[in-house]
């Protein structure tokens, strides 16, 4: 079990008041993760993502959270969140303030973007292909210089 990955996905279910649903915190995982690493240059979990149908996949987090299906995930975290003031907290309440709003499908499409670290690594029918840390930094350089998070546009 990965200590930081369930921590962080703990942090990410209690920003959103549990009001989320499985799907809904990997995105907003993997973008905490992508933001995390692009600004201090370390990841923020100690699992990995994995390039699934539905984007990318944190698989620990995901067999702990499938029973709920699309229905919002219960407090079932072995660990509390980080706290308040640490970088691994404030990175992922950049990115669940920047896109608390956006649904489950939308934030789908944002992780499929043509580039993405996911498009370079998903194979169609193929399971466990994990998506490179140095993929997502790339991928948070190119969508830095290109267009604010969260912002429509």
């Amino acid at each position: 079990m990965c200590k930081r990955s369930m921590r962080a996905a703990k942090t990410v279910a209690d920003l959103l008041e549990f009001e989320t649903s499985n799907l809904r915190l990997q995105k907003l995982l993997y973008l905490s993760h992508m933001f995390h690493l692009g600004t201090t240059g370390e990841p923020l979990i100690d699992g990995h993502f994995e390039a699934w149908d539905l984007g990318a996949i944190e698989p620990d987090i995901y067999n702990r959270l499938k029973a709920y299906g699309s229905d919002n995930i219960k407090d079932v975290f072995p660990y509390e969140g980080f706290p308040k003031g640490s970088p691994e907290y404030q990175s992922i309440f950049d990115v669940v303030s920047a896109f608390r709003n956006w649904e489950s499908w939308r934030l789908v499409g944002r992780i499929h973007e043509d580039g993405g670290a996911w498009a370079k690594n998903y194979r169609p029918g193929v399971w466990g292909v994990r998506i490179p840390d140095k993929d997502i930094l790339v991928e948070y350089i190119h969508r830095s210089a290109s267009k604010p998070e969260g912002k429509d546009t």
